[in-house]
């Protein structure tokens, strides 16, 4: 694909009052860039505009190796189509790409368009204290263009910053000096990382159902056990298809083969979560199984009881009954112990049915 020119000029992204070559802050900005830098043999290179640092790698200037050898790497949250298209002038990104990577919902996946690669990927985040106190998985999307020369790279909602990805980088120039490879497999890392501490996290949230529901005490954990459900398939789903574009990541020839021995080994943490979160799933269907058992038994022992109780009323109501008709020859209505004797009477029928059900154990 032919890069779009560099127009002189424009001002992209343009950062006020900063002095040349220092790092723009993360957030003091009026557009959706968090950050961006020119990286000359894996060393950064800060520059006033974005048009500057494509510019000063193009050029091939400021290079200790002589070869021109360099890229750019452009870092946005949530940008607007104004300015991803603007960007996408500059880098000369395909318009279906673009329009993935602004409305964002997409499917992990792994596209090419000429030379440049777009990834989609999902990410993850745990929040302890989500609406009414319980536990929820959050996800988000990050999306990068990789570029010969170039890596921009677009993420949707609060998890997967990738700060920290670029100060560890920063600290590795020879990592850098890799190429756009080595920011493609630095984000891999930090997103199937994010997948192992979110699945650490919901692993604890089964076990702590598994004890509840197999304690003596009664609870009811079945909105808990659902709940669970439903995050695992939000895991499963930002999981499992992120598989098949990291295998062929791999395969691709821009990816130098130290980066690929890097990128085996983030397909294989990630095969392990997967493998992890498969498990999740099968592990809450007998859980539920076994609570929706136990709410079963615990249904039918509560009305034994009920049953056993109204049988034993039944007697004194069933006596009263008879002995409140108010006929006028009625035996041992004139007695003088004929009210104790009925009294007697209801007393001991009542305790022979509480033994009969409580030897039973339906009391």
């Amino acid at each position: 694909m032919a890069m779009t020119r560099v127009r002189p000029g424009r001002a992209l992204f343009k950062t006020r009052g900063r002095p040349h070559g220092t790092r723009p802050p993360s957030r003091e900005r009026d557009s959706a860039v968090i950050d961006w830098a020119a990286y000359i043999d894996g060393h950064r290179a800060s520059t006033d505009t974005v048009e500057d640092a494509v510019r000063l790698v193009r050029d091939g200037r400021l290079t200790l190796s002589g070869d021109g050898a360099g890229f750019v790497w452009v870092g946005l949250q949530e940008p607007s189509a104004t300015e991803l298209t603007e960007l996408a002038e500059v880098f000369g990104l395909h318009p279906l790409a673009v329009e993935d990577a602004i409305h964002a919902h997409q499917r992990p996946k792994l596209e090419r368009y000429d030379d440049v690669h777009f990834v989609v990927m999902k990410t993850v985040g745990y929040v302890a204290s989500g609406p009414g106190g319980a536990e929820v998985v959050e996800t988000g999307e990050i999306m990068i263009f990789c570029g010969p020369d170039f890596v921009v790279t677009v993420r949707h909602g609060t998890h997967g910053e990738l700060g920290p990805v670029r100060a560890l980088l920063e600290s590795e120039p020879r990592r850098l000096a890799l190429g756009p490879a080595a920011v493609l497999h630095a984000v891999t890392d930090r997103v199937v990382d994010g997948y192992v501490c979110v699945a650490d996290a919901v692993q604890e949230d089964i076990d702590e159902v598994e004890e509840a529901v197999f304690s003596p005490e009664r609870t009811d954990e079945s909105r808990r056990i659902y709940r669970l459900k439903r995050e695992v398939i939000q895991l499963k789903r930002a999981v499992g298809p992120l598989a098949g574009p990291l295998r062929n990541l791999t395969g691709r020839r821009f990816v130098p083969a130290e980066i690929k021995e890097y990128l085996r080994d983030v397909e294989d943490h990630l095969t392990r979560v997967r493998e992890q979160v498969e498990s999740y799933d099968e592990l809450l269907n007998p859980i539920l199984q076994a609570h929706m058992t136990q709410v079963t038994v615990a249904d039918n022992q509560d009305m034994r009881k009920i049953s056993a109780w109204g049988a034993i009323f039944m007697v004194p109501t069933a006596i009263a009954g008879v002995y409140g008709m108010n006929f006028d020859f009625m035996p041992e209505t004139k007695w003088h112990y004929g009210y104790p004797m009925i009294l007697a009477v209801i007393g001991l029928s009542c305790l022979s049915l509480y033994r009969g059900f409580r030897r039973n154990g339906w009391l």
